[in-house]
């Protein structure tokens, strides 16, 4: 990095490809091989200074105003969900009218990239359209809600072996995935399967090999730590991906999952600091069953779990078990993490982890998301990895197993 703060970057990859750009200030960056792009921006205003030169910057620079035309466009998206199905959809048939304009009209995009995201404008109305009903719910708060019949008549038509548009759009890869988790839900319930397991089973069905492989190790990558059957989910895996890199990297990830199972010993954690003062290590607090809830303040689902967790400390107490709460939130937000225990006056031991997400024992248990809940034995040894959260009353019947 030069003195200035500008530096230089090379991004290895095989095809056109998304990636997303400065955590703080995410922004699609679309990238080709070959390309040579400069981008320039002042962290300080961000949406208002990025700009692009060098190869690909015409490209770019499209995808910059389409996001910003849209945002315009959308105004309140919590507002948007609120809206009646008809004009949910009009909102948005504006929206895809819109930037099917922008995109006619902008100069120098390639026409092989003018012909995809084309589609992918179309992947972006149908997407939105797909997840209309849920959001709807959420924001209306009206759990019996349903679309009419004919609200998603316009998704029969995509092509869910293409994969052109597969590898191109994101769009595209949330409505197959959309689809494919739709006839999990239901295989799942006909054979009284797993949900994990009857979405492997349903996606190795996809014809098209690139595409199936990827949704494999996607799936796999990012959910196999939270299976309550790891080897069948393995094994179904492994006799469906024909993909010899991915196969590598998810057979790492199995071995260092079965080093998880139930009677193994715990990964450590080692001097973390403790809200009540010094620092706390994981064989400090041997002795007792060991409730440890990974979560962090700006984490939603964690803060939702708080007061489940609060009413199961408090039936507990006395018990032959201590609840420890490990936050993965970043040393700059510290303090924000101690005021957070203050004012929601959170029990149990209280640590803050020594560097998020990128902890040692984040990582050695395979944490990808949060809140993640660990039960662990007074010996150390692992009870579950991957254990009921407070709402779930599995928790509960858990601990009567084990009559705590």
């Amino acid at each position: 990095m030069s003195a200035d703060g500008s530096f230089t970057d090379t991004l290895s990859t095989d095809k056109s490809s998304y990636v997303i750009f400065d955590g703080k200030n995410p922004v699609f960056i679309y990238v080709e091989p070959g390309y040579n792009l400069n981008v320039t921006y002042d962290v300080k205003d961000f949406e208002n200074t990025i700009t692009f030169s060098g190869e690909g910057a015409q490209v770019n620079t499209y995808l910059l105003e389409k996001n910003k035309n849209e945002k315009a466009l959308i105004g309140n998206r919590f507002e948007v969900y609120k809206l009646n199905e008809a004009d949910f959809k009009a909102k948005y048939k504006a929206i895809k009218a819109s930037s099917d304009s922008l995109l006619e009209t902008f100069k120098g995009i390639p026409e092989d990239f003018k012909v995809l995201e084309k589609r992918d404008l179309n992947y972006n109305y149908l997407a939105r359209l797909n997840e209309y009903e849920p959001y709807h719910k959420y924001v209306t708060k009206n759990d019996d809600f349903k679309v009419s019949d004919s609200f998603l008549k316009e998704l029969e038509g995509i092509d869910y072996q293409n994969g052109e548009d597969y590898f191109f759009s994101e769009n595209f890869k949330l409505l197959l995935t959309s689809h494919y988790r739709k006839q999990a839900e239901a295989l799942a319930k006909k054979e009284g399967i797993a949900n994990d397991i009857a979405f492997i089973k349903t996606i190795s069905n996809i014809e098209n090999e690139k595409i199936k492989n990827d949704v494999l190790f996607v799936f796999a990558n990012t959910s196999m730590s939270y299976s309550k059957d790891v080897d069948s989910f393995y094994k179904l895996y492994s006799d469906n991906s024909n993909n010899d890199k991915n196969n590598a990297i998810i057979k790492e990830k199995y071995d260092k999952l079965t080093g998880l199972s139930k009677g193994k010993p715990s990964p450590k954690f080692v001097d973390y600091r403790n809200h009540a003062g010094g620092t706390t290590s994981l064989d400090d607090l041997k002795g007792k069953y060991t409730y440890i809830d990974v979560w962090a303040t700006w984490c939603g689902p964690c803060i939702r779990e708080i007061p489940a967790l609060k009413k199961v400390e408090a039936d507990y107490h006395n018990k032959n078990i201590q609840f420890v709460s490990v936050s993965i939130d970043k040393e700059k937000d510290f303090e924000t993490w101690k005021t957070m225990v203050n004012e929601k006056e959170l029990g149990g031991v209280q640590l803050f982890a020594d560097n998020d997400w990128n902890s040692k024992f984040v990582k050695d248990y395979e944490i990808q998301g949060i809140p993640r809940f660990i039960l662990i034995d007074p010996n150390g040894n692992i009870v579950s990895s991957n254990a009921p959260r407070p709402s779930d009353p599995a928790l509960r019947d858990l601990f009567e197993e084990l009559n705590i």
